[in-house]
């Protein structure tokens, strides 16, 4: 479960282990979105390499989608869950980017924390999990990641449960919208432009620009 965890995010886990304690045993056996070996995937670079943290609500109901990165999906997956459609849509629209389902999950390479508030939910049913605790260890890990980076970081909030963060980050740069759900993407979220003003908060602060088309 905690293989995918880099060693340098070894201190907050050891500092959170009583929540995660608490979580994992409430945590069902089976029928979990994503599974248990990819609870922490999210975490699979140090935080100095994050200079860019998107952060969702909790992950895909469906286990075929959920891969433990938030709004991204497995490789070759062939009809993409509805807000991840409309990400890619606004990608296109504000970069000019024709892009493809398999981007969203090489962005961490590229420097993007894909992160959800809570790590998990039953499969086949939204917002399952929220009653475990997730929001006090991803609270937690907004902090670390802050602490590292202090304020050579860009946030990107989707949604009012990502937007719960915002008094934890610092002095990290803010992007909000309302959420890319077909519920609320014409609310506010088409014409949010979140890629381009994240590369130009990046240029600001004097950071590489994040290239979406990896």
């Amino acid at each position: 479960m905690f293989d995918s965890v880099h060693p340098s995010w070894q201190p907050l886990f050891g500092a959170q282990g009583d929540i995660l304690d608490e979580i994992l045993a409430s945590f069902p056996a089976e029928g979990t979105s994503p599974g248990r070996k990819d609870l922490f995937r999210a975490f699979e670079f140090p935080p100095e390499h994050y200079r860019v943290l998107i952060v969702g609500q909790d992950p895909y109901p469906n286990p075929e989608h959920a891969m433990g990165l938030a709004f991204a999906v497995p490789t070759g997956t062939r009809s993409l869950p509805p807000t991840l459609r409309n990400i890619l849509r606004e990608l296109d629209e504000d970069l000019g980017v024709s892009s493809n389902e398999s981007w969203v999950q090489s962005w961490p390479a590229a420097g993007v924390m894909l992160l959800n508030r809570h790590l998990s939910t039953e499969s086949f049913q939204t917002a399952a999990h929220l009653h475990l605790g997730w929001d006090r260890f991803t609270t937690a890990a907004c902090e670390f990641l802050v602490e590292v980076r202090r304020e050579k970081l860009v946030a990107i909030l989707w949604g009012s449960k990502a937007q719960e963060l915002a008094p934890f980050l610092g002095e990290a740069s803010l992007i909000t919208s309302p959420h890319p759900s077909p519920l609320s993407s014409y609310r506010g979220f088409f014409g949010s432009r979140p890629f381009s003003r994240c590369n130009n908060a990046l240029i600001e602060l004097g950071l590489e620009p994040i290239d979406w088309s990896l």
